[in-house]
């Protein structure tokens, strides 16, 4: 284990001697003079206290260098066909961030490990805004029998793409500096620049999707980087062996030919998983008949209305059925306990209403899954 990462431990007996640290200081001089940083402010961090409202998601107190998660916020939901709300979700989950307790009983003193939230982009939320409105006439022009706009169209697919350039250039500095990538939606469509730029350093790996939806659809709505297609889109990437959906309950036609005729895809229908426990089936053999479909590298693709609706209300497209909280956490517990390393993960679609329980929710939801990622890397 890395001195950066042995917070949580006991330091071997040769780390207590000081010609140790003297060796440490003059080899690396900038990585002991972060390590006592970081040790510092950990020891000056009241972590029963009251959440401080210091910018930092959770209230942590540490600074991208000093992290080992960070959190790429993409405040995009232009092809949102139903409700919008979602690229308002960054800006609400960093606000509920510091209602949450950081104690968590799967991994002690994981807070310790660091979780950084860069900055929300004024200018993608700008142009999602602009071109949301587009979006919305050219639907409304389908919805009405028409063939909609072709120049719109070719704005917002040239858009798509150059969101998709940001995020695979964000999300590879990210990885090469050492750290876990995690996005922050927006809608769905916004995670494929992390998925490709993961494929770029995997072989190969696998895709957990949590969702009420497939969204294998091609180019839904003439939309090639649609929140509808992001499973489609990346299946194109050869990396990507397996995609493993869990809590479907919303698909068409479309989709299901794929899923039947896919081998790559497993498809885990909400009403299958009832009908298993219903027949006498405990959750956890349910959960391990979904683990072994997934190879040793996961990455976790959580769309928040793969949840109940309850839970998530204010969500672009609920649907009625869907898991809690407890299962969702027990599943990837499962991974773990597999021995599958967790690579990267998105949580999309928390559009926060007129409270914040949308954006409670979802920000708890963000703290476990990071959680889980950290601790599946410590081996």
């Amino acid at each position: 284990m890395s001195i950066l990462n042995s917070f949580n431990v006991a330091p071997p007996a040769l780390f207590t001697y000081p010609s140790y640290w003297a060796g440490i200081a003059s080899l690396y001089p900038y990585l002991y003079a972060m390590n006592e940083r970081k040790r510092q402010k950990i020891a000056d961090f009241d972590v029963n206290g009251i959440g401080v409202d210091n910018g930092n998601l959770f209230g942590l107190p540490f600074n991208y260098e000093e992290s080992e998660v960070i959190v790429l916020p993409v405040p995009w939901e232009v092809t949102v066909s139903y409700s919008p709300g979602t690229a308002k979700g960054p800006a609400a989950m960093l606000a509920a961030s510091t209602q949450v307790d950081l104690y968590d009983t799967d991994l002690p003193n994981a807070w310790q490990h660091g979780i950084f939230m860069l900055g929300i982009s004024e200018e993608w939320s700008r142009r999602s805004k602009l071109l949301r409105a587009k979006a919305a006439e050219h639907i409304r022009l389908l919805e009405a029998g028409g063939s909609g706009s072709a120049e719109v169209l070719e704005e917002i697919n040239e858009a798509g793409d150059a969101l998709r350039k940001w995020v695979f250039e964000q999300c590879s500095e990210i990885m090469e500096q050492g750290k876990l990538p995690c996005l922050l939606g927006g809608d769905h469509s916004t995670p494929l620049g992390l998925i490709q730029a993961l494929a770029m350093r995997h072989s190969e790996f696998g895709i957990l999707q949590i969702d009420a939806h497939a969204d294998l659809r091609n180019a839904y709505e003439g939309f090639k980087w649609s929140h509808a297609s992001i499973m489609h889109n990346a299946l194109s990437i050869p990396q990507i062996n397996s995609l493993v959906q869990v809590g479907l309950r919303d698909v068409c036609e479309e989709e299901m030919d794929l899923i039947r005729n896919e081998k790559r895809i497993h498809a885990f229908f909400d009403q299958d998983l009832r009908d298993a426990q219903f027949e006498g089936a405990t959750w956890q053999q349910v959960c391990r008949s979904i683990v072994e479909k997934l190879p040793q590298k996961v990455y976790i693709s959580f769309d928040i209305d793969g949840l109940q609706p309850s839970l998530c209300p204010n969500t672009g497209t609920p649907v009625a059925g869907g898991m809690d909280v407890a299962q969702v956490q027990y599943l990837i517990k499962e991974l773990l306990k597999d021995g599958k390393t967790i690579i990267g993960l998105d949580l999309v679609e928390v559009a926060p209403g007129d409270d914040e329980w949308d954006a409670n929710v979802g920000v708890r939801l963000l703290y476990k899954l990071c959680n889980l990622m950290l601790k599946s890397n410590k081996k």
